[in-house]
C-alpha cells in the first residue's frame, strides 16, 4: 500500500491516492515478466565518487556516488532536466564541449580517473561508445558508416575492416537486413535500422562501455523492441548505461536503475527493487506517475 502523499514539491502534479495505488499495482504485477534476468556478480567497471557538475552557476548534479558492475545494464531515469543525461555524458567527457561546464569529484573507468590530466579524450572515446537519441548516420554508405571509426584510427587493412564491419552489423542485429546493400546510402534505411547502424558504428572500435541516451524514444514500438533485444544481447560483451523515460523499458533491459531528481541521485538499486519495493517515497511517486 502506498503511503499517504505528503505536500507536493514544486513541479509535481498530484494524482489521486487510489489512482496511484492502481498504477503501482499494475507496474508491480508486470515485474515478474519484465525482470526475468539475473544480476551479474563482477568487478566495478564504472564509478562516480562525490561528483558535482555545473553549467556556469547552475549546479546540475550534486554529490553523485555510484558503482556500476562490468557487463551489466544500468538505466538512468527521472523527469526532464534532472541531470541524468549530463551524468551519462560525463563518462565520455562530452560535456567538455559545453561552455561553462565544470566537474568536481572522480569519474573512474577500470579504476582510472578519466578527468586526470594525462587522459587523452580521443583515446577515452574509443573505449566509451555513444548512441544518441536520434539516429545520426553519416551521409555515406552503410559500409563506410561502420568502417568510419576504424579508418579515422588509422586502420587500413581491407580484410580486417570488412570482417569488423560484418561482425559489428551482426552484433547490432542488422546484417541480414543490409548485407546485400552495403554500398547504399545509410540515410535510405528506416529509423530503427539507422539506430541499429549507429550502434554497429559505436561498437566497431570495440569499446568496453556503451552509453545510450534515449536510443528508442524516436522509434516505433517494433523498432524499440528490437533495440531492447539488442541491448540484452550486447550485455555479455559491454557495460551499458541507458537514459530512458520509459519505465517499462527500464524494467525490461536493466539490471540496476538509478532515479535522479533535480540534480540528486534519489535512489540506486536493483531494478526489481526500484520498481516493486522502492525505499524512497519520492521514487515510488515517480514510477507510479504522481509527477514527472
Amino acid at each position: 500500500m502506498i503511503a499517504e502523499m505528503k505536500k507536493p514539491e514544486e513541479q509535481e502534479v498530484s494524482l489521486g491516492k487510489k489512482e496511484g495505488e492502481e498504477k503501482f499495482s499494475e507496474i508491480s504485477s508486470e515485474m515478474p515478466k519484465l525482470l526475468n534476468h539475473k544480476e551479474e556478480k563482477s568487478m566495478n567497471k564504472v564509478q562516480a565518487k562525490n561528483v558535482h557538475c555545473w553549467y556556469g552557476d547552475f549546479h546540475v548534479l550534486r554529490d553523485i556516488n555510484m558503482e556500476i558492475k562490468q557487463n551489466t545494464v544500468t538505466a538512468l531515469i527521472g523527469p526532464s532536466g534532472c541531470g541524468k543525461s549530463t551524468f551519462l555524458r560525463t563518462f565520455n567527457r562530452m560535456n567538455d564541449l559545453i561552455e561553462g561546464f565544470k566537474l568536481e569529484g572522480e569519474v573512474l573507468i577500470d579504476n582510472k580517473d578519466i578527468f586526470a590530466k594525462d587522459v587523452r579524450v580521443n583515446e577515452l572515446r574509443k573505449k566509451v561508445g555513444m548512441v544518441f537519441q536520434k539516429p545520426n548516420p553519416f551521409p555515406k554508405t552503410i559500409f563506410e558508416n561502420v568502417a568510419y571509426g576504424l579508418r579515422v584510427n588509422g586502420v587500413t587493412h581491407k580484410k580486417f575492416i570488412e570482417e569488423t564491419v560484418e561482425r559489428s552489423l551482426r552484433q547490432a542485429a542488422l546484417w541480414d537486413e543490409v548485407k546485400d546493400k552495403l554500398n547504399k546510402n545509410a540515410l535510405s534505411l528506416s529509423g530503427g535500422q539507422q539506430q541499429r547502424l549507429c550502434i554497429a558504428r559505436a561498437i566497431a572500435v570495440e569499446p568496453s562501455v556503451v552509453l545510450m541516451d534515449e536510443p528508442a524514444s524516436a522509434l516505433d514500438p517494433i523498432s524499440s523492441a528490437k533495440i531492447e533485444d539488442l541491448i540484452w544481447e550486447l550485455k555479455p560483451k559491454y557495460t551499458i548505461l541507458i537514459v530512458t523515460h520509459n519505465m517499462q523499458q527500464a524494467a525490461r533491459v536493466s539490471d540496476k536503475t538509478a532515479f535522479f531528481y533535480l540534480g540528486d541521485l534519489v535512489e540506486y538499486d536493483d531494478t526489481k527493487t526500484i520498481f516493486t519495493n522502492p525505499k524512497k517515497e519520492q521514487t515510488q511517486n515517480y514510477i507510479t506517475g504522481r509527477f514527472g
